[in-house]
């Protein structure tokens, strides 16, 4: 193995943050060099590090604070933490913070969710590449220069954090509730007893409440149906008014009402829209700003204007809809896969936040549940549904040439393809819409329907897949009778039409040299889905070559 390739991470830097198996992909080295680049992408600025309950999590950490340290920075080691917790201590103390975190994936992995100071979120483009790149730096050259300055010390958050969340959602105690508490035993069995545990009203039922970075109980992610069974029992069997899941890293919430049903969280989006825009307009805020993902149902920009607030659309992505809420200074932001953000907690994300909104609209109602979030799932969806495509490009084209030349039908891209026939001059028995995505990281389009009516939406939806099917099938087809030979030298085709005749697992590792993105099949090489580039092939291997890059000076 070359020294370049000995210190190749762009498998594990992805756009948002860095995701690898721990100690092979994501190793203490590894950890140490990074944390040494992001100290200087910073130039010495100071550093909070915290981690989750994952085995590896607390060695990686230090290693982290390590690397930070030696580069300049003064790190505070905040130990156990929730990624929100992280972010409040990083807008609190305006310093930079890095959490150590894999989220909801699978217990063997790990990895580092990057935030500058004020909890503003870095991708891809605004400063990881720089990281990723200084790190393989430090890799190859085998020492990182020590820097002048650099010290660690410790630091407790939780405090601040619970604070600032009772702060931010007086819970008063209106009435009593019963709430049954899903923590998948990682980090909202730390912050949820914390914020929510001193509460009188309150009836805490926990389940899966222990610090167990095995998942010993089922996978922390509460997105997937089949995780929620316990909730879903447990709920129903405790007479519940509610049950919250959470995943690893607590900073994704999904809420079910009395029945066990999951709300849908575009609804759990309107009815905290509709209160922070009431909120703010109430301290003299005219007209409040909230910005909702593309996919998040067509109710909540309706629930916005009748609030007396400005709906923004924006596309899937939590660095991207961080920037365009503190562009606008919006007061409120959500997503489709349980992400809500806040202005007053520094345009960040916070799930426990989320649910206690969700709490103090139950308090203040006096029905349950079922009936408070009803009014916000008004229309049929069809949930994200993902199908895996040779050709994602040319699979979408063909339901925009299908779809979007129907009288009525209107297109626009901001994030793949988005087709709405619906207005006040549409029949209601009429109206529908979908977006179409590409996957950033598989071979996949995701697509999501919503109409009026629940056979309206079954229908498009059907259509919608079964064109992607056959236009599937179709690229198979050609790629069969060496159709590809015909394409544009810039188009995506199946793989392996590109020529490059490599072992599966490693074509799915294969990056980008320039800027890290997922390579496709293009007529006369692999093109990079973010930059462009082609690359070519030669004797079926891929030649991947960019600039080296060298070790920073020592201090």
């Amino acid at each position: 193995m070359t020294e370049q390739q000995a210190a190749d991470l762009r498998g594990i830097v992805k756009k948002y943050d860095v995701r690898g198996v721990a100690g092979t992909e994501l190793t203490e080295e590894i950890a140490r060099a990074l944390g040494a680049a992001f100290a200087d992408l910073l130039d010495g600025a100071p550093i909070i590090v915290a981690h989750d309950m994952r085995l590896s999590s607390p060695a990686l950490a230090a290693a982290v604070a390590e690397g930070a340290a030696h580069r300049g920075s003064t790190v505070a080691e905040a130990g156990l933490s929730s990624t929100d917790q992280l972010y409040c201590a990083s807008g609190q103390h305006d310093a930079a913070g890095v959490m150590i975190t894999a989220s909801h994936n699978p217990a063997p992995d790990n990895g580092l969710k990057l935030t500058r100071a004020g909890a503003r979120a870095i991708s891809r483009e605004t400063g990881l590449e720089d990281v990723r790149r200084g790190a393989e730096a430090y890799l190859a050259a085998g020492v990182i220069p020590e820097r002048e300055g650099g010290r660690r010390a410790q630091l407790d958050t939780l405090e601040d954090y619970t604070a600032l969340l009772h702060r931010l959602v007086p819970l008063g105690g209106r009435r009593r509730l019963r709430v049954v508490v899903d923590a998948a035993d990682a980090m909202a069995s730390l912050t949820v007893p914390a914020v929510l545990g001193s509460l009188e009203h309150l009836d805490l039922v926990p389940l899966h409440f222990g610090l167990d970075g095995t998942f010993p109980h089922h996978p922390a992610n509460p997105l997937d149906p089949a995780n929620l069974v316990d909730l879903h029992d447990a709920v129903l069997a405790e007479g519940a008014d509610l049950g919250l899941a959470f995943d690893g890293d607590a900073d994704r919430c999904v809420v079910l009402d009395e029945q066990g049903r999951p709300v849908d969280p575009s609804a759990v989006t309107a009815l905290i829209a509709g209160r922070e825009i009431a909120r703010a307009r109430a301290a003299g805020e005219e007209r409040p700003v909230v910005v909702a993902n593309l996919v998040s149902s067509r109710h909540v920009p309706e629930v916005i204007a009748a609030a007396g607030g400005e709906a923004v659309r924006s596309p899937v992505g939590h660095s991207l809809i961080k920037a365009i809420m503190a562009e606008r200074s919006a007061v409120f932001g959500g997503e489709h896969s349980a992400h809500y953000y806040f202005r007053d907690f520094f345009f960040a994300d916070s799930g426990l936040l989320a649910a206690m909104h969700v709490l103090a609209a139950l308090e203040e109602s006096d029905g349950p549940l079922s009936a408070l979030v009803a009014e916000h799932q008004p229309y049929a969806a069809s949930g994200e549904l993902n199908t895996t495509v040779a050709d994602p490009s040319a699979a979408r084209e063909c339901v925009r040439a299908a779809l979007g030349a129907r009288p009525g039908v209107e297109a626009d891209d901001l994030d793949g393809l988005t087709l709405t026939h619906w207005g006040d001059d549409v029949p209601a028995a009429e109206r529908w819409w979908l977006s179409l995505r590409s996957s950033n990281t598989e071979p996949l389009l995701r697509l999501n329907v919503e109409a009026e009516e629940a056979a309206l939406m079954e229908s498009v939806r059907d259509e919608v897949l079964a064109i992607v099917t056959d236009a599937d099938a179709d690229a198979d087809a050609d790629a069969g009778a060496g159709g590809a030979a015909g394409a544009g030298a810039g188009g995506s085709l199946p793989a392996g039409a590109s020529g490059v005749d490599v072992p599966s697992w490693v074509r799915a590792v294969l990056r980008c040299p320039d800027c890290g993105g997922s390579l496709q099949d293009a007529t006369v090489g692999l093109r990079c889905e973010d930059c462009g580039r082609v690359h070519a092939v030669e004797g079926g291997i891929p030649v991947l070559i960019a600039g080296r890059a060298e070790a920073p000076d020592g201090a």
